[in-house]
């Protein structure tokens, strides 16, 4: 039997026999850790555990303290939920939908309406399969067999979805006889799911598990109420639609329905627009809208879009920037690296803001700051403000629901608005389209096509960008007046040609590598659609250029 040198993390040196599996090799040298080991690495290269040990190199553990980690834990646990769920209701459906208070909402379709009690049951099963540590098995099948296997399933969303992937081998997943198809890889066995909750959320269940900076523990449970109604006016979209799934708009594309589909969506938008303008102009106090939102939200063409309803509606809209208002370079709050922490609320000259509002709100012709953002100073060049006697302030920027921002103001004369893409699209049933992946693929299109920027240096921005988000703009959500979706059930189709050259550049050695190979993964599965059929006044033209309402 041949033996391969592996150096491990740890600096030790060891032997082991070519063909072992990398799960040996993990629990025979890693039997320290405390925190879940979900995958390995070899020379760079990431393995499932299960795979077999054919070169030598540097050897180290993927724990659940990664992102790529959490997310091989996560998709492992969603498995142990549908076997358990199917166990105890063979003819149940499961719908994986959503991200809500750092879980994920889905909802069981069965015999009876699902119940708090029969949560509690799927959820003593889960513990059951858990503990008798099952291995997980990837198998390869050609396509038809998979298709035939989700027909007897009675997965149609699975059997449309795999229509369209192009390629003649597909790789499932089987657990205790139940087959499955996940993209992204998968742990090596049910055991190591030791920390996880299941909580009845009416009228579906919330799958609560660790997060990548606290590994070891389920984090606090925060109700967010705005934020679950504002995912179920998506899921009515969707049904308005006629598209749950990709595989349902691929469909869509290929019977050359899109257009209709792209009408409507955008429609929809338009409607809720006005819907917000009517809501500020009934509240007769309302002088200033503050419109915030995640990175690649959409927030500056929503903000026009909504002004022309303001003007319906017989109100001015005048725009007022945030970012005139930073403070000078040498004064910005440094972050924990001594680096200079732009998106915290201290970097904006909070007095001046204030200063500068009541006194715009009393009517007074009002000079506002500039900032040159190549000194890093604040300049006055003449620019003044007046409100006109029906006039209201836009302002937007991503601390617009934090009162510290306008702490002067009476909360009679603010309305704010929460906007963020909130996909509802899911791959298929039991693979969701995270939110974050949206907004990120459009960040990478607009970064390239306008900024200069590459995807590789945009994925490496992007968890400082989402610590940032976190800290500044999620913990405020719920403070919104009212929430926009500005998701577009057609944008990815649109955005995959342009965030599929940026993503193909992205090589092995990056450190963003697997997170651009699972960016392209799941891009593969959509139908491209013309950007030549996207209107002029989208959300979508934000990025990928082309709007009426600014130069590109």
């Amino acid at each position: 039997m041949t033996k391969l040198n592996l150096e491990l993390s740890n600096g030790n040196s060891i032997y082991v026999d070519k063909g072992t599996p990398l799960y040996k090799v993990v629990k025979d040298n890693f039997l320290e850790s405390n925190i879940p080991i979900v995958l390995g690495k070899i020379n760079d290269t990431i393995y499932e555990l299960s795979c077999e040990l054919q070169q030598e190199g540097k050897f180290d553990v993927i724990d659940i303290s990664t992102n790529i980690g959490i997310k091989t834990y996560t998709r492992t646990l969603q498995f142990v939920l549908i076997k358990a769920v199917l166990d105890l209701f063979p003819e149940a459906r499961i719908s994986i939908e959503h991200s809500l208070s750092k879980g994920i909402y889905g909802e069981i379709y069965k015999n009876g309406k699902l119940s708090m009690n029969d949560v509690e049951k799927i959820k003593e099963k889960m513990k059951e399969i858990i503990l008798k540590d099952i291995i997980i098995k990837k198998i390869n099948v050609k396509k038809d067999k998979a298709i035939e296997i989700f027909k007897n399933y009675n997965m149609q969303d699975k059997v449309r979805l795999l229509k369209y992937v192009g390629v003649e081998d597909v790789k499932l997943y089987e657990l205790d006889g139940r087959y499955d198809y996940f993209y992204g890889p998968m742990a090596y066995s049910t055991g190591i799911l030791k920390t996880f909750d299941l909580m009845y959320y009416e009228p579906g269940f919330l799958l609560r598990y660790p997060t990548e900076d606290n590994p070891t523990d389920i984090p606090e449970f925060i109700e967010r109420k705005k934020l679950s109604k504002i995912f179920k006016e998506t899921e009515e979209w969707g049904k308005i639609l006629e598209v749950a799934d990709v595989g349902s708009l691929n469909t869509k594309v290929e019977n050359k329905d899109i257009i209709d589909i792209i009408r409507v969506a955008e429609a929809l938008h338009e409607k809720k627009a006005a819907y917000i303008a009517d809501m500020i102009s009934d509240k007769k106090d309302v002088k200033i809208v503050l419109i915030a939102g995640p990175s690649s939200s959409g927030k500056t063409t929503f903000a026009r879009r909504l002004g022309i309803q303001l003007r319906v509606n017989g109100l001015i809209p005048v725009p007022l920037s945030l970012d005139d208002y930073f403070v000078d370079r040498e004064y910005t709050p440094r972050d924990e690296n001594r680096e200079y922490d732009f998106e915290s609320i201290y970097a904006l000259d909070l007095e001046l803001i204030n200063k500068n509002l009541q006194s715009i709100l009393k009517g007074k012709e009002t000079e506002i700051p500039s900032y040159n953002f190549k000194t890093g100073k604040r300049e006055w060049n003449g620019e003044k403000i007046k409100l006109p006697r029906n006039g209201i302030l836009i302002v937007e920027g991503i601390h617009g629901l934090n009162e510290i921002l306008t702490s002067s103001i009476p909360k009679e004369s603010k309305f704010k608005i929460y906007i963020s893409a909130l996909t509802q699209l899911n791959l298929d049933n039991h693979n969701r389209i995270a939110t974050t992946d949206v907004r990120i693929i459009r960040r990478i299109v607009r970064d390239y096509l306008s900024r200069g920027y590459g995807g590789e240096e945009t994925l490496k921005m992007w968890t400082s960008i989402r610590r940032g988000e976190e800290k500044n703009i999620f913990v405020f959500q719920e403070n919104a007046d009212i929430m926009f979706n500005s998701t577009l059930v057609y944008e990815l189709c649109v955005l995959k040609r342009f965030a599929l050259d940026e993503l193909s550049k992205i090589k092995p050695t990056s450190s963003v590598y697997y997170e651009a190979l699972r960016l392209k993964s799941f891009l593969h599965f959509f139908k491209d659609v013309d950007i030549n059929y996207v209107p002029e006044n989208s959300i979508l033209r934000e990025f990928i250029g082309g709007s009426c309402f600014y130069k590109y």
